[in-house]
């Protein structure tokens, strides 16, 4: 079949962006044909010709800015110029999606996150008046939903309520849904009497990662660390719920000057900039600017020669590169670092994130250092502290969270579901 794949950007270190891609190696791998259909591509997936690049479907895009602004961030009293523009926008989106379709002979369409949180307004509601007009098949995949994000899409505007509840998820019936965790699933059979199949997040065992090699042996010289330091790696986006401030109390309670937190993610994902501030000011204040190091200008998506010729490298060398790895997120929709770190063999320090880790990750009996509710224990630090001084428990540790991965985990356990769920 012809899959059309809509997705708000691709080729990014985001969950969305990342588990697509995955997607797209195995559906390709049974024998389908993928066109992508974005708003924003930071490298090529599957081949310019079958890559169509449009500015207004991105979440950096002047329309979806300012719908953010009017709908959540800035809300106005006055909300008649913000739902003429959600549908003038979104007439125009699902009159190119229907151009797309025609163009690229599309068999089924294939939404990433774009009809399950609502980050794009008029994206969402553009999709689903092109699938009320047509019959084309729909698998959504759906990553978050809006009533897992808190206050992120509260409105006083009653019709963005509205058109929230109708549209995000997108419930019709040609629509297939896959969500990545046992509560998605119970919260759609309970609101919509739906039964979606769970797709967890999975990792390429059969590829190498995290293999040391003479590109990426020197990266921790890079970053400025001497031969003793501890490397413990903190490789998430800059955003609020990835929990990097009790990472960053955990490398000042360790009371080991050695012990250094590498943060691989940039702050480009967070809203005004706020949770990164007070980052700097915490580390600040605690004198550790020498024990924590920003690595986003050097770890990338994919290993290059930037500027003045000096090397990037990617996740892949970060994880080689790391003692072990935090991960103290308070919401996650799964947990790909969770994934990766165990691909990589080496141990992670995790907070038991509600609803999801424990049902559908910690519970399959992985060995780590796992906080309740963010609250780092004594206990815990002497457990942390006998791990990040012991090679041997470290080996130990990642090779059997690594067997337990790739039991649960794999791309063998992904193509099996979307056999299944691309079967029409």
């Amino acid at each position: 079949m012809n899959i059309g794949i809509i997705i708000g950007r691709i080729g990014d270190i985001d969950g969305v962006a990342l588990e697509t891609e995955k997607w797209i190696e195995v559906l390709q791998k049974l024998g389908h044909k993928i066109y992508i259909f974005s708003g924003n591509f930071k490298r090529t997936i599957v081949g310019k010709k079958n890559e169509t690049s449009w500015r207004a479907l991105s979440f950096f895009s002047p329309e979806c800015e300012w719908e953010q602004n009017r709908a959540f961030f800035f809300p106005e009293f006055e909300q008649k110029e913000l739902l003429n523009h959600l549908e003038d926008t979104s007439n125009i989106i699902a009159s190119q999606i229907f151009k797309w379709v025609l163009k690229k002979k599309i068999d089924v369409i294939l939404t990433e996150n774009s009809t399950s949180l609502p980050c794009h307004l008029s994206m969402g509601i553009g999709i689903k008046k092109f699938v009320q007009n047509s019959n084309i098949s729909v698998v959504s995949h759906d990553h978050d939903f809006y009533w897992e994000r808190g206050n992120r899409y509260k409105t006083p505007h009653k019709k963005i309520k509205e058109i929230i509840g109708n549209t995000f998820p997108l419930i019709l019936p040609n629509v297939r849904h896959a969500v990545i965790n046992t509560y998605s699933m119970n919260i759609f059979k309970e609101k919509y009497n739906i039964n979606p199949m769970i797709v967890p997040n999975v990792m390429d065992f059969k590829k190498k990662f995290a293999d040391k090699d003479l590109y990426n042996q020197d990266l921790l010289s890079e970053l400025g660390l001497e031969k003793n330091d501890i490397p413990i790696f903190q490789i998430t986006r800059i955003v609020r719920r990835k929990g990097i401030e009790v990472a960053i109390d955990m490398i000042h309670r360790l009371q080991d000057k050695r012990v250094k937190l590498i943060i691989t993610g940039s702050a480009i994902d967070d809203s005004r900039k706020g949770y990164y501030k007070e980052l700097l000011i915490k580390i600040k204040n605690k004198k550790m600017s020498n024990q924590v190091i920003w690595g986003h200008r050097r770890i990338l998506n994919q290993r290059k020669l930037g500027w003045k010729g000096q090397k990037n490298y990617n996740l892949s060398d970060a994880y080689s590169n790391a003692v072990s790895c935090t991960y103290f997120s308070s919401y996650e929709g799964f947990g790909n670092a969770f994934v990766e770190c165990a691909l990589a063999k080496k141990p992670i320090f995790v907070n038991n994130y509600k609803p999801v880790y424990w049902a559908d990750i910690g519970s399959k009996g992985f060995s780590t250092v796992m906080l309740e509710d963010n609250i780092l224990t004594n206990n815990a630090l002497i457990e942390i502290e006998k791990i990040i001084h012991n090679k041997k428990l470290q080996k130990e540790i990642g090779e059997f969270n690594y067997s337990i991965a790739k039991k649960h985990f794999s791309f063998e356990v992904l193509e099996n579901k979307l056999t299944k769920l691309f079967k029409f």
